[in-house]
């Protein structure tokens, strides 16, 4: 077995080299589509292997073993033409009636480019890629853990590093939220795919029968509205075990009304990291209640949850803080929040989860489709011992949700034994509502808790600028008084 992180680091070494792959976005979208279809390729081997009737969906010639297996094969401006001329075309215009893989590779490249110029370092790439065999669990499987590494390095990559939320904090949600085989799941804002294979994962863990098995395959599906963490999310489940990843849709979920989401696509669990700090495009919002009305990503997302939600359904998402304490349309999206779902459990994050992406401070909510919030429960997440923020060499781990774990107890009953302490409290609807709805309340437990109250700093700011212009003022008189005396002494 080759050694898969050296591969991957050389692999992207060679990339550097080309003048097409000045960034590293760029890069990954490269590799992107490269790992996609070299790792069909294994499983299409599997496949033929296993099943007398196997065809493949796609032309003999377009098939990685056809044209990139062979280490000596087409390199240059041979292998540029090909690709450029024939590779890509063809499969953004693939067709196969019925065949839900064939639609899948058309929809994961329908936005796909080549941005390598040199063809003979494209060569070097593939050739370096075949170094993995995805047929080979040990292979398959260190190959996952490097391609969660390169997933993080989309957080240097500009924006993009919006595609990617820390492992530990999805592992954390979906256990909490604790998707059951035979439920339908859906991630509305996927990106490259970490809460639907978490979900996987979970499921996995559940099953014990084939039927089982075959049952996780089409029980989760997720949309991604741009094209990179796409192909990344279908490179992700294919590594995942998931052979017809189609349930993954190329797609802006809010572009479609909210009026048009029937009950049959209800879903009984969502899990999702919605993006935020961005606008949607111009026209989006009018797919929304008037009351609803906003060009906030994080906001409309939110709307959409409560929408497609199952009575009983259950959600756990991430949030930034502005959605808890903002006025206006969020105050009347978190009303009907509280109003149509129990909001249970909000736990806060420290500063840094996301650093370097983004240094807003996050939060996770879980609520429960179907009945209004009495209280919510905070659970203020601490920073481990001896660390002061998280950076990319240092992310939040899953082990330091341990205490929130022991602490979460059941809905079921009514969450009775969760106790107060230190980093956990609780708080009526009634002083919400009294609040306008602001949901971002700080640790009561906590001695450092802030600047304080705005209805008492405000007449005591006020003071201080009576004070500071009353001092101004008499400065100003001395001065006036000193420049007379001595031009009075001069004269």
């Amino acid at each position: 077995m080759p050694n898969v992180s050296n591969l991957v680091k050389t692999i992207q070494d060679i990339m550097r080299k080309d003048a097409g792959t000045y960034g590293d976005a760029q890069r990954l979208e490269q590799l992107g589509w490269m790992f996609f279809l070299k790792i069909f390729d294994d499983r299409e081997k599997e496949l033929e292997l296993l099943r007398d009737d196997y065809r493949s969906p796609l032309p003999e010639r377009l098939r990685w073993s056809s044209w990139a297996a062979d280490d000596e094969g087409i390199t240059g401006d041979a292998l540029l033409d090909f690709v450029n001329n024939s590779l890509l075309p063809r499969l953004k215009a693939l067709t196969g009636g019925g065949d839900r893989i064939a639609g899948l590779i058309r929809m994961s490249f329908e936005d796909a480019n080549n941005y390598m110029k040199n063809g003979t370092l494209m060569r070097q790439v593939i050739n370096k890629i075949n170094g993995i065999d995805f047929n080979a669990s040990d292979d398959r499987h260190l190959f996952g853990d490097i391609y969660e590494k390169l997933l993080k390095d989309l957080q240097s990559a500009g924006n993009a590093g919006e595609f990617y939320t820390p492992r530990a904090v999805t592992q954390f949600i979906v256990e909490q939220v604790d998707p059951r085989l035979g439920e339908t799941i859906l991630d509305p804002a996927c990106g490259t795919g970490g809460f639907l294979t978490c979900t996987i994962e979970h499921l996995r863990k559940q099953a014990k029968t084939e039927a089982d098995e075959r049952g996780i395959q089409d029980c989760f599906a997720g949309i991604e509205k741009k094209h990179l963490p796409h192909v990344l999310c279908m490179t992700n489940l294919l590594l995942h075990g998931i052979d017809v990843p189609s349930n993954v849709r190329h797609d802006n979920t809010l572009a479609r009304p909210l009026r048009d989401w029937g009950p049959k696509e209800r879903v009984d669990v969502i899990v999702t990291n919605p993006p935020f700090g961005g606008m949607e495009e111009d026209g989006i919002e009018a797919n929304f209640p008037a009351e609803f009305r906003t060009r906030e990503t994080a906001d409309l997302f939110l709307v959409l949850l409560m929408k497609i939600l199952k009575p009983g359904g259950r959600a756990g998402l991430v949030l930034p803080d502005g959605t808890l304490f903002g006025e206006g349309v969020k105050t009347r999206i978190k009303e009907a929040l509280l109003a149509d779902c129990h909001l249970h459990t909000i736990v806060r994050l420290p500063n840094g989860v996301f650093n370097p992406y983004t240094g807003i401070r996050t939060n996770l909510l879980f609520f429960t489709k179907g009945r209004p919030t009495t209280e919510v429960w905070y659970y203020e997440h601490p920073y481990p011992p001896g660390a002061k923020s998280y950076n990319k060499g240092k992310p939040i781990r899953i082990e330091e949700f341990e205490a929130e774990r022991v602490w979460w107890g059941s809905e079921e009953d009514g969450f009775k034994t969760r106790v107060e302490n230190e980093q956990a409290w609780r708080v009526s609807i009634d002083t919400i509502k009294a609040g306008n709805f602001n949901i971002d309340l700080k640790n009561p437990h906590n001695s450092d808790t802030g600047p304080g109250d705005v209805d008492r700093l405000l007449p005591e700011y006020e003071k201080l600028l009576a004070q500071i212009a009353e001092t101004r003022a008499k400065l100003k008189q001395e001065l006036h008084h000193a420049l007379t005396a001595t031009a009075g002494t001069a004269e």
